[in-house]
């Protein structure tokens, strides 16, 4: 009988993890590994360690390939040397675990829309049951070459047959196996001993287990999940833009519930770690990055691209604005149509707002940036940094100013329009006078080819 339980947060006494994560990309036509593939600014693994680590478990080990084993903090790591299947990823584990006697939770890396909900859910009906081994099973909304849960005329599950080895009758089956389980100890070690590579893809197949712990007199149980996207697996580029669609409005729906408004939560993306205060409002096609923060009543959008900035209380940001690694925006600033800043802080209240490159900046409060201005940071010799530009308080430019760092405007100065500022600049200086315009009536008369 399948139960499905609703518990309180589940108390990890003697529970491990083991996350298979040794694949490859091949059937994402990568080089890359399939598990280090990113959905909204976490590698897809990570989605699946997030989760596992929510349990609190005692033990936490990922299996990955010799050349991955360099990849992960803060967890445990064992080597699969070859990728002979997942019964031979669990049983690269076992080192890890020698003496360890309790439940165990086996995730795929691949599956980075598990939630804590679910694997509570698994852990408790695994001990409710008193079940050797409990599978996370689910009847998906599309269709899935997922493994087969083959129960008996009680409802008992008796084996999973893998898609290519199911007869026709077994594929009509809709409850899939999403080869998460959680098994006791002992019965495992002792299945994955018996497991032989006698299917079709000449591998160890964990899903083998069950049907060994049957044999053996033990127990078998499994919970149907109660969201029937959370067990999903990646193998696919297609899969991962679905599944990031997912986490994308798992995101959004969060913030909002927090009281943020994002106008069209299906255009803006906003990855996990942003943090976005009560209050802030994100507009349509905006997308938020790494470690951005958004404080209360900013308004970020339409079109706009943060990456690990800033961004301070009633900011206005856009559109069409690229804030780069290291901006801060302090309060009541503003960002706007077409500028790009990079590493540089605006003051408050200071206006950039208008087709400007701000880089490697300090800029103080109540200044104005006008139209077409740049930072010109980059260095004319190769071994030297780059330099810094400093634009003090109330300081006012003009249209397609230029600042070659490292240069200094003083507070309350002003520039004149079309200025390449290479010196420093005093407080409440005028700087500037560009040659002024001078026309030659009729030039071209007579000279033009057409």
């Amino acid at each position: 009988m399948v139960r499905h339980v609703d518990t309180p947060r589940l108390a990890a006494t003697n529970l491990a993890v083991i996350v298979m994560a040794a694949g490859l990309g091949t059937r994402m036509r990568s080089a890359k590994p399939k598990h280090f593939h990113e959905l909204l600014g976490r590698r897809m693994v990570d989605w699946v360690i997030a989760a596992g680590k929510a349990l609190e478990p005692e033990r936490f080990v990922v299996v990955t390939s010799p050349e991955s084993a360099d990849e992960f903090e803060g967890v445990e790591v064992a080597v699969q040397p070859e990728p002979r299947g997942t019964g031979d990823a669990v049983a690269a584990a076992r080192e890890a675990l020698d003496g360890f006697d309790g439940d165990i939770l086996v995730l795929s890396g691949d599956t980075p829309l598990l939630t804590r909900e679910v694997l509570e859910g698994l852990v408790a009906e695994h001990r409710a049951a008193a079940a050797d081994v409990t599978i996370l099973s689910f009847d998906p909304e599309r269709p899935f070459p997922y493994g087969r849960v083959i129960r008996d005329e009680s409802g008992s599950v008796q084996r999973v047959v893998e898609e290519g080895d199911a007869t026709p009758e077994e594929r009509d089956v809709r409850e899939l196996n999403s080869s998460i389980y959680v098994l006791c100890a002992k019965p495992l070690w002792a299945a994955v001993e018996r497991l032989t590579p006698q299917n079709a893809q000449g591998e160890l197949y964990l899903t083998d287990t069950v049907e060994h712990v049957l044999a053996a007199g033990g127990t078998a149980a499994a919970y149907r999940s109660p969201d029937p996207r959370a067990p999903e697996g990646v193998n696919t580029r297609a899969d991962l833009a679905s599944a990031a669609a997912v986490l994308r409005d798992r995101v959004n729906e969060a913030h909002m519930l927090a009281g943020v408004t994002i106008v069209d939560p299906q255009t803006a993306w906003i990855e996990a770690a942003v943090e976005l205060e009560q209050d802030a409002i994100v507009q349509p096609f905006t997308v938020l990055r790494g470690r951005t923060r958004v404080a209360s009543g900013a308004e970020v959008g339409p079109h706009v691209v943060a990456i690990d900035a800033t961004i301070g209380h009633g900011v206005s940001v856009g559109p069409f604005c690229y804030l780069r690694p290291g901006t801060v925006l302090e309060a009541g600033s503003k960002a706007g149509t077409f500028v790009e800043i990079k590493n540089s802080r605006v003051g408050e209240r200071t206006k950039v707002s208008h087709m400007s490159y701000i880089g490697d900046a300090e800029i103080g409060e109540d200044t104005n940036i006008a139209a077409g201005n740049i930072t010109a940071n980059y260095p004319h010799a190769p071994d030297r940094p780059k330099g810094k530009t400093t634009i003090g308080r109330n300081v006012r430019t003009a249209v397609h100013d230029a600042f070659v760092a490292p240069v200094s405007v003083g507070d309350g100065a002003w520039i004149a329009a079309g200025t390449v500022i290479t010196e420093d600049v005093p407080p409440e200086s005028l700087a500037g006078f560009p040659p002024r315009q001078v026309t030659k009536e009729g030039y071209l008369r007579g000279k033009r080819d057409d």
